[in-house]
């Protein structure tokens, strides 16, 4: 089974009563020199309820218009000789990632990392977002291995039962269901019937139910954490909003994702030349990269990919729509170009990548996610 990702290039969380109510506070730890002080300090805690129910409910667009009014608020100014609330108020400010996973409008998401950007918190973000990497253009399976030191055919994303553990539990189920026919046990109609549910689930379902029971096996759910932090963990470098990462094969379902995983992205230069009836080298390389970050954070990881068929099918379903489109050859070239690019990047920032696959799968939000990533990008270990 492959572990695949979808991505739009356009387009509950509660804070502990204990720590981050408004009101949570002593009152003997607010200054009492200050009467008026006082009472605006309780009216601005008071009015942070709103931002809380904002990110309660992820609504994206009343959480960040909330803290856009706090910015010029002298009401909301809580810093002043008190260092406990400015600990605070960063802490919320990280929050607002946490409502983009609802938002229907990308550009919401895109001012949501500019605000927090503007903020001094993400001094990683679009770090590459020029794309000034070293390597060739024309990359022949000869230089994609000098450059990654594997072979093309390991870069590949594979048919599930075609390799790794994949095989292994295809081997598995078969040999089980030999032996059972080996001990005169009739298991035929139970055959047929699993593989008429499996066929229904991969037409209708696109193999979500295959993938929500393959994610009770440890090492597949690994795999999919590492191809998933790939994919945002690029985005975030090359300066594209994450707007979600998805790991719930029927979560993805309901949200429309190809596949049984996805991180959805959005790149606004990519949209706005599109618009156009454009796209420029630069932005369809930052687009591409990212697309096949998936199978390049697998191969660095495992020595080769597993995942990835949908981000291959989504690469070629755009290179087509191109004027003029690609030739197949251009489009293996841009392949080989771009997952050897992911690949180097990926292994550039490796600690950040782990950073990023504990945090996902010890079931964190998206903005502590990023925060672990920015701290291991800052600390450098």
């Amino acid at each position: 089974m492959a572990v695949s990702s979808s991505f739009s290039p356009f387009p509950s969380l509660l804070y502990p009563s204990s720590t981050h109510s408004p009101l949570s506070l002593p009152l003997k730890f607010l200054p009492s020199s200050k009467p008026h002080l006082l009472r605006s300090r309780i009216k601005a805690l008071q009015r942070w309820r709103e931002y809380e129910d904002a990110v309660r409910d992820k609504d994206l667009a009343r959480a960040l218009r909330f803290l856009q009014s706090t910015q010029s608020s002298s009401e909301m100014n809580l810093n002043s000789g008190f260092s406990t609330w400015d600990w605070d108020r960063t802490e919320r400010d990280w929050e607002i990632l946490d409502t983009c996973l609802n938002a229907d409008d990308m550009r919401l998401v895109g001012s949501a990392y500019g605000f927090l950007q503007d903020r001094g918190f993400l001094s990683n973000f679009g770090k590459f977002r020029d794309i000034v990497i070293e390597g060739p253009r024309e990359v022949t399976p000869k230089v994609l291995k000098e450059y990654t030191g594997l072979e093309a055919i390991k870069l590949a994303p594979k048919k599930w039962g075609m390799s790794g553990a994949s095989q292994l539990a295809l081997i598995a189920f078969l040999g089980g269901a030999s032996f059972l026919v080996s001990q005169g046990i009739e298991i035929r109609p139970n055959l047929a019937a699993i593989l008429a549910l499996a066929t229904a689930d991969a037409i209708f379902l696109g193999g979500t139910c295959l993938a929500q029971i393959s994610c009770f096996w440890p090492p597949y759910k690994r795999r999919i954490l590492i191809h998933e932090a790939g994919h945002l963990l690029t985005a975030y470098l090359m300066g594209c909003p994450i707007r979600g990462v998805i790991l719930d094969p029927f979560v993805a379902l309901q949200m429309g994702i190809q596949g049984q995983a996805g991180t959805q992205f959005w790149d606004e230069n990519m949209e706005s030349e599109l618009a156009e009836g454009r796209l420029s080298s630069t932005a369809f390389d930052r687009y591409c990269m990212v697309l096949f970050a998936g199978i390049a954070a697998e191969a660095l990881v495992y020595g080769e990919a597993e995942g990835g068929e949908n981000d291959e099918n989504l690469f070629r379903s755009l290179c087509v729509l191109l004027r003029p489109p690609l030739s197949v050859p251009e489009m293996a070239n841009r392949a080989r170009w771009s997952v050897m690019q992911s690949y180097n990047l990926l292994k550039w920032h490796k600690r950040a990548h782990t950073a990023a696959v504990k945090a996902l799968g010890a079931g964190h939000s998206l903005s502590v996610v990023i925060r672990r990533i920015e701290e291991s990008l800052s600390s450098g270990v």
